[in-house]
């Protein structure tokens, strides 16, 4: 049996959006399909406030930034990218930028090789056809509303490959896991609101009354992470907003506190593969 799903966020409507996405959740979690996507848009600044799916769900920006904030921590999405948030974890969205945005949701037990673990994953140019081809199949071509998929090969084609093609997406280091403990919490809180690439190892662990080596267990225990690619993941998610949106990357170098573009550029490679012009225009292909 299938389900036809309410109007998605572009339609015109007047009842709150909230209340649009919560009716379509509800209908998406009847359905008996193993995939569905969906199509939408969001504005500069629009906050998507907590909740959780009984799907796993692959968020895709096309456009725009997005972050996803967890118990857990913060990731975020520059253009290219997509996030695999594991069935039942619960997440707030923010917007920066307006966001064309890609949703595919994911029944748990539809593939056993699925990732279990929330990361963001570089999107491949085959993945990024896949979610294109597979989207236009939930659009009705004559409204522009939703629609259920056509139950025809071409359909099902595309629909394997895109649920086959999740588990081979290359994760990349644009999540920041945040601590537990408060005093810990609030150090990283701080770094965030004014993030430098000279951080004091030293400062933090007189701040919490440890020496050098127990900080450095304490922090590792705490986020997972190096103090050290901690504050790298940082700075990465303080610069690539803004040159997501254009920001020449001397600028964007030099506000955060390197001394050098070719610091920054140096940074920047060592945690994506790539310098920031080359790494941007690759995602925008």
């Amino acid at each position: 049996m299938t389900t036809t799903l309410p109007s998605s966020d572009r339609s015109t409507t007047d009842r709150p959006r909230r209340e649009h996405r919560s009716e379509w959740l509800e209908a998406l979690e009847r359905r008996d399909d193993a995939i569905v996507v969906r199509p939408t848009r969001y504005l500069d600044g629009e906050h998507i406030r907590e909740h959780s799916h009984g799907r796993s769900q692959l968020l895709y920006a096309m456009t725009g930034v997005v972050t996803v904030t967890t118990a857990a921590g913060r990731w975020m999405l520059p253009p290219g990218h997509a996030l695999w948030i594991p069935a039942g974890t619960v997440h707030a969205v923010d917007i920066a930028g307006d966001v064309e945005m890609r949703s595919v949701y994911v029944k748990p037990d539809a593939l056993d090789a699925l990732p279990q673990h929330l990361h963001v994953a570089a999107l491949t140019p085959l993945m990024r056809s896949l979610i294109t081809a597979a989207s236009g199949l939930f659009i009705d071509d004559r409204t522009g509303g939703p629609r259920t998929a056509p139950d025809d090969g071409r359909s099902q084609y595309i629909m394997g490959c895109l649920l086959h093609e999740i588990p081979r997406l290359m994760e990349q280091p644009l999540g920041l896991a945040f601590p537990q403990e408060p005093r810990l919490a609030a150090l990283c809180h701080a770094f965030l609101a004014a993030p430098s690439p000279h951080g004091d190892i030293d400062g933090w662990a007189a701040a919490l009354g440890m020496s050098r080596r127990t900080f450095t267990r304490h922090f590792r225990r705490q986020t997972g992470l190096s103090h050290s690619t901690w504050r790298r993941q940082a700075l990465l998610m303080a610069a690539l907003p803004r040159l997501s949106a254009g920001e020449p990357v001397t600028g964007v170098a030099l506000d955060l506190g390197y001394d050098s573009v070719p610091a920054f550029t140096t940074m920047f490679r060592r945690m994506l593969g790539a310098p920031p012009k080359a790494y941007l225009a690759a995602a925008r292909r």
